[in-house]
């Protein structure tokens, strides 16, 4: 570290020590003020967080940069916030959880009546084969935002809808739901000639449709990176729990490899499943040089330290300390995380999306990763007293 980054550090290891003797009495009069709701709950001392104080909070760093690049001009709470960032370089894990302790303040999550774990799920971004014109072997359309996507935003009219903006088209001079994905998939398409590419295997599209972002492997090996546009407006349904009242198996036996497994089994069922789910997602080249897929906070995301989140419950750019395991009875997996996304399967205050990343380890993990979980959220502590 610089000079500079280095009394910073040493100035921060400081504050923190005194937080964490004043803390518990500082918290108090907090905790009698908080009230219980779904989302984001009481103030906790550092030390009620499993495993923060072995935790490696510097890998967590690049997100928390790219947090900056984004929030550090929006939200005054983080001005402060990213100027020390700047200034510490690249910290080590004491002087990264140092930094953390004096800025911000952990507060559990919780959902209805109390519950404190919820389910803890994982998304990545797929490589498929694909090209930039129509053939033979690749016939399966990814397509661009259409221009006669209609999003109607009632917020200001019905407060109740702020945040959820309702999507359709003119038929007339009436607006009518947009296409369901069946109708998309037919063979005239409604939206032939808005086409971004062609991609050789329908269920792997499906599950770019899923993932929200991906990569698309020419035939001359350049890659395309496409992202999230937008969507149809039709609710998201899980294919999952189509096959589980298709099958009769249980939850836990369902995920991304069984369900190419079965539907590999039954390539006769794959349309009827895949059009279960009416919701249909649109795409834009990306940048493909950036490390990761664009989040909703418009910022890439960070292997294994972002997440996708419901924002009615967390807003967009917060830290959260994640205390779940790995798929199959694995050790536990604590670590600190950023919410830079959303996802139409992502509902509630109790619910977290982690992004693996890249590749067949990433993939593995996301496809397999459905486990309970505890969640705490880190507020700077200028928007926590603001709080109180």
């Amino acid at each position: 570290m610089t000079a500079v980054a280095t009394t910073v550090a040493s100035m921060l290891t400081s504050w923190a020590q005194a937080w964490r003797i004043a803390g518990l009495l500082a918290l108090a009069g907090v905790l009698s003020s908080c009230v219980s709701a779904p989302g984001i709950g009481k103030p906790v001392s550092w030390s009620a967080l499993p495993g923060w104080q072995q935790g490696q909070q510097a890998q967590a760093w690049p997100a928390l940069q790219q947090n900056c690049e984004r929030l550090a001009t929006r939200a005054a709470s983080w001005q402060g916030i990213c100027r020390d960032v700047e200034l510490l370089g690249q910290p080590d894990d004491s002087s990264a959880r140092a930094f953390f302790e004096t800025r911000f303040v952990p507060h559990k999550v919780g959902g209805e009546s109390g519950q404190r774990t919820g389910l803890v799920t994982g998304y990545y971004e797929p490589l498929l084969e694909g090209s930039l014109v129509r053939t033979e072997r690749f016939r399966y359309p990814i397509y661009q935002r259409p221009p006669n996507l209609l999003t109607i935003d009632l917020g200001d009219v019905y407060p109740e809808l702020k945040g959820r903006p309702v999507r359709g088209r003119l038929q007339g001079e009436r607006v009518v739901p947009y296409f369901s994905r069946a109708e998309i998939d037919e063979t005239s398409s409604p939206l032939a000639g808005y086409e971004i590419a062609w991609v050789d295997d329908p269920v792997s599209l499906f599950f770019l449709h899923v993932q929200g972002s991906g990569r698309i492997r020419l035939p001359d090996s350049e890659v395309l990176a496409v992202g999230y546009a937008d969507q149809n407006g039709h609710p998201y349904v899980s294919i999952g729990r189509r096959l589980r009242e298709i099958t009769g198996l249980e939850p836990e036996a369902i995920n991304l490899d069984s369900i190419r497994r079965w539907l590999e089994e039954h390539p006769q069922a794959i349309e009827e499943l895949l059009h279960s789910n009416p919701s249909y997602i649109f795409f834009t080249v990306r940048d493909s040089t950036l490390p990761g897929p664009l989040g909703s906070l418009r910022v890439p995301l960070t292997a294994q330290h972002s997440a996708a989140v419901d924002r009615k419950y967390i807003p967009l750019g917060l830290p959260l300390w994640l205390d779940t395991t790995l798929p199959g009875k694995g050790p536990p997996y604590r670590r600190l995380l950023f919410a830079q996304d959303t996802g139409g399967a992502i509902k509630g205050p109790l619910r977290v999306d982690v992004f693996f990343g890249q590749g067949l380890e990433a993939e593995k993990l996301a496809g397999r990763m459905r486990e309970r979980g505890r969640f705490y959220v880190l507020l700077p502590r200028q928007e926590q007293s603001a709080r109180r």
